[in-house]
């Protein structure tokens, strides 16, 4: 925690009741600062212990977690509204996460010789991959403790301090995961450190002296992120959403197709960031497609209760979000076969057909319980219209062929796609996590995301003189010539 004396608070809110489930200090300025200042001193002691010692604390770690699944499943369900279940499923992938990211930290990152080259060949080649420090992390309130996790985990393997803001509403969450880290080792408690509060504070966590900062969030909301971290050019990881869309093509299965895209669009209320919010289906299946998804729908409730599909809105403000793009779709001339209506929190399940392509339904993240249904002629129109977005996350492709499903899913405009299932790619800890356009830039998870928060630090070791230094002043007036000729040997065959 941030020890700087502040007397500003907030409240942190069950999005269900409104009742009040912990109040958070604001942070300033001067309060991230000093917590930043407090982080670069234990990301050398953190460093300094080797990737094997590090992984026995990130093991003891996961084991913490993993002993009290329910206690923080609790807490979710509480200050994040999805139902208990959901929260378990979230928490696990987080663990998995974490479990591989420590144990593949050392043999992706750990010093390897390279090929020196012909230029060079009297020289032995080195590369290693270094901590940069202390990363900051700004995690979103959608998905409390995966997705920080995925930040939080492989920078910590990679050998960083991470300094972390959790969502205004959220932040409970947050510091359970903080208190989990100092309880389970607490000889490196200050490698993983809290700071709350609202935009100020994650502005300031962005200017306090961070070696690099990891975002997710709104795309508006990164470029004020990207914009506080130019000012001293600190690097930043990006992940800002997405607009994701499924083609469910002739030779589909479409009751799995539609059973994953009802999943796709509104677990967790469709507040995911590679939830499906779009399905191009072909003509052959389209009416098929859209029967099942209506079914599948119509048996969903939204409640706070253990029955409920899915909770409230954590955001209350997303709800005038959803109801403008509901309104936009059905101005323009779309008609919702289920839902369409908010109540409280409470956001009906919704399927829309009929929209528009230029409908904010399309074009936007709508971040709630809503799918778009549109029937095209051929995967390969639905393949254009999931491909013209200006965000590129994820996706998802229905096929009952295997190559053609590769190569769609290939050439689908996105970081991320699944083939006959939906969000999978998140689950799968080898595989980077990111997006391309709108959606940001940069990957979590994977190797990638170990090297995201590690720099390459080149060497080389003179192994054995030669008679001719190119590299010196010294060298004979005719050694260019001889250069020049041998390269022509070499390369100059080649056309």
């Amino acid at each position: 925690m941030a020890r700087h004396d502040t007397t500003e608070t907030f409240e942190s809110t069950d999005p269900a009741t409104g009742g009040v489930v912990q109040v958070f200090p604001v942070h300033d300025a001067d309060a991230v600062r000093e917590t930043v200042a407090r982080a670069h001193p234990a990301a050398e002691r953190w460093a300094a212990l080797g990737s094997a010692e590090r992984e026995l604390r990130l093991a003891a770690y996961r084991g913490h977690l993993a002993r009290r699944v329910h206690e923080l499943a609790d807490l979710v369900h509480r200050e994040n509204g999805k139902p208990r279940a959901d929260a378990i499923l979230e928490i696990t992938l987080a663990v998995d996460h974490l479990a591989w990211a420590a144990g593949h930290a050392e043999k992706t990152l750990g010093p390897r010789r390279v090929k020196a080259g012909m230029l060079a060949a009297n020289h032995a080649a080195y590369l290693e991959y270094q901590p940069l420090g202390v990363v900051g992390v700004i995690g979103p309130w959608n998905y409390p403790v995966f997705t920080p996790m995925g930040s939080i985990a492989y920078a910590l393997a990679a050998g960083n301090a991470v300094v972390f803001k959790p969502s205004e509403f959220t932040p409970a969450v947050g510091a359970w995961l903080v208190d989990a880290w100092h309880a389970a080792v607490p000889d490196v408690a200050d490698v993983l450190q809290l700071v709350t509060g609202f935009g100020e504070t994650g502005a300031a966590l962005c200017r306090a002296g961070v070696d690099k900062l990891a975002f997710t969030g709104s795309a508006a909301t990164g470029r004020k992120v990207m914009a506080a971290c130019a000012e001293t050019l600190t690097p930043v990881l990006m992940e800002c959403g997405g607009k994701d869309a499924m083609i469910v093509d002739d030779d589909a299965d479409v009751s799995a197709a539609a059973d994953a895209a009802v999943w796709g669009a509104m677990s967790n209320a469709g507040q995911t960031c590679i939830g499906i919010e779009r399905v191009y289906a072909t003509s052959a299946v389209y009416d098929r497609f859209v029967a099942e998804v209506t079914r599948r729908t119509a048996a969903l409730r939204p409640g706070s209760d253990d029955a409920a599909a899915y909770g409230p809105m954590t955001m209350a403000s997303q709800t005038d979000v959803v109801r403008r793009h509901l309104d936009d779709a059905v101005a323009a001339g779309g008609r919702a076969v289920t839902g369409a209506t908010v109540e409280g929190g409470f956001v009906a399940p919704t399927v829309l057909l009929d929209v528009p392509e230029s409908s904010a339904a399309v074009r936007e993240e709508t971040f709630g319980p809503t799918l778009t249904i549109a029937e095209v002629a051929d995967a390969e129109e639905g393949l254009r219209r999931a491909n013209d977005s200006t965000m590129g996350l994820g996706g998802s492709v229905f096929s009952g062929s295997t190559d053609r499903a590769m190569d769609l899913a290939r050439r689908m405009r996105s970081g991320m796609t699944s083939i006959n299932s939906v969000l999978t790619f998140a689950s799968v800890p080898a595989l980077p996590f990111g997006g391309v356009g709108e959606s940001g830039f940069g990957r979590i998870h994977g190797e990638d995301g170990l090297r995201e928060f590690a720099r390459a630090k080149a060497i080389t070791r003179q192994r054995v003189g030669l008679p001719v230094d190119l590299m010196s002043f010294g060298r004979p007036a005719s050694a260019a010539d001889v250069l020049a000729r041998v390269m022509g040997l070499v390369h100059g065959r080649h056309r």
